[in-house]
């Protein structure tokens, strides 16, 4: 037991230790035919990891679509599951990461949500061992509780239907109600011919947005003019504040994020491929 133990420890730090110097290949220490060789490309650190289920005391979790979790390469967790944001210090050290006493915004989420922030809070709390499959990941505690994770392909700009679900003004971030009327959740998506269209939280819009690089130049929106309660005007305000003339952008994942100059940014899920397609509500 403890050999086998040694072993797979042994593997994953060969693992770990491969991706983070990218020059080298996998040695094929898996069934030793060459048929499961080592994936030394998938890192755990850097990356955009979706999150797909969680088990905590024998209790298993399915993610809400979009939930995700990144270990940056400053030993910084961060996990969100489409309502409140959780952080966490993390040191990643072989196959074993530590993570400090985790917290999280204070923000009303539905029921699926919160059980899944409620899980993630307990398992991200102290020393995890992680497994790397192909493009899977397995955390698992002392006590057997699981988070198991998927690496996520980044989503393309253009074509892709962005739900906004975060709002930023320089160091802070909020998250968008979820409590919003299902049509007035703010989304965008950029088109080939260089717009975006979308929803800004109570009215729809349309625009110019040039894209080069890493920076997206928008031009003044233009859109309908209604009145809603303030909660989602607020929202509209903040969002269109961070469409405004020129911003820089990232995409990790199925997550964008556009900060403008002044440091007002959204962030963003792509939507799941089963919406694509859906009519848009004005």
């Amino acid at each position: 037991m403890h050999t086998q133990r040694m072993a797979v420890s042994v593997s994953v730090l060969a693992l770990l230790t491969l991706a983070a110097c990218g020059t080298e290949s996998g040695s094929g220490s898996g069934s030793g035919d060459g048929s499961d060789t080592v994936q030394s490309d998938v890192p755990v650190t850097g990356v955009a990891w979706s999150v797909d289920s969680l088990t905590v005391g024998g209790k298993k979790t399915e993610a809400p679509a979009g939930s995700r979790l990144e270990i940056d390469p400053k030993g910084r967790a961060k996990a969100g599951f489409g309502c409140n944001h959780i952080g966490a210090d993390a040191r990643v050290e072989g196959d074993r990461i530590t993570f400090g006493k985790p917290v999280s915004t204070q923000m009303a989420c539905d029921e699926t949500t919160e059980k899944a922030e409620k899980a993630a809070l307990a398992a991200m709390d102290g020393e995890v061992t992680a497994k790397l499959s192909g493009e899977k990941l397995t955390l698992t505690t002392e006590g057997g509780d699981t988070i198991a994770l998927s690496e996520e392909k980044p989503a393309g700009l253009v074509g892709t239907r962005w739900a906004v679900n975060t709002l930023l003004s320089g160091e802070t971030a909020t998250s968008v109600p979820a409590d919003l009327p299902k049509e007035r959740v703010p989304h965008l998506t950029f088109g080939e011919d260089g717009t975006v269209h979308g929803n800004s939280g109570c009215n729809s819009f349309h625009g110019k947005a040039a894209v080069e690089g890493s920076t997206i130049d928008f031009g003044p929106p233009a859109g309908t003019r209604k009145m809603c309660p303030e909660a989602e005007m607020e929202v509209e305000r903040a969002v269109l504040a961070a469409l405004d003339g020129p911003a820089t952008y990232t995409i990790k994942g199925s997550t964008l994020t556009v900060t403008s100059k002044d440091g007002k940014g959204i962030g963003a899920t792509a939507a799941p491929a089963k919406s694509e397609g859906t009519q848009e509500h004005g």
